[in-house]
């Protein structure tokens, strides 16, 4: 058996090196946070991403009480956009969470089947999805979502 190893390439971008662009898409992922309906968890997460048009598109987790109803914010905004603006790719997705609606959690990173939902994103406008992840004092910035789900299920699969 040969073994291999998997390399993910991420930057860390410190705050003060943020651009206007970027503190927009961020405050966006902070209002859609607060728009979260989490009474169950008190995990409040926004998120927001810009279309290649510039256009952004907001979301946020709205939980119910039967668990696996609810819908997490980056599916949420990825399937708004899907929706009202079908043709428009998605270059880049922002996420932020507030543990008990208050204290901010340092680099919210996307569950296992919004990772999925990414990938099948990505791959549908066949580009690549820019993720930021903002903390206290940088952002963990991954310039290809495919880094996400290494070994991703995708539509080739079903072929």
């Amino acid at each position: 058996m040969k073994e291999q190893q998997l390399h993910i390439n991420y930057r860390l971008l410190p705050r003060e090196e943020f651009d206007d662009a970027l503190i927009e898409l961020e405050t966006a992922a902070i209002e859609a946070a607060r728009n979260a309906y989490a009474p169950y968890s008190r995990f409040f997460v926004g998120a927001s991403l810009r279309l290649e048009d510039g256009t952004i598109v907001t979301g946020s987790n709205q939980e119910n009480a039967s668990y696996p109803q609810g819908i997490c914010a980056e599916r949420n905004a990825l399937f708004h956009a899907g929706a009202t603006y079908p043709d428009k790719a998605v270059k880049e997705l922002l996420i932020v969470a507030f543990a008990e609606g208050k204290k901010r959690v340092n680099r919210a990173s996307p569950c296992g089947g919004c990772r999925q939902v990414i990938l099948e994103t990505s791959t549908r406008y066949k580009t690549p999805i820019r993720i930021i992840l903002p903390g206290e004092r940088d952002a963990l910035i991954l310039e290809d979502n495919s880094f996400l789900l290494p070994f991703g299920f995708d539509a080739s699969f079903l072929s």
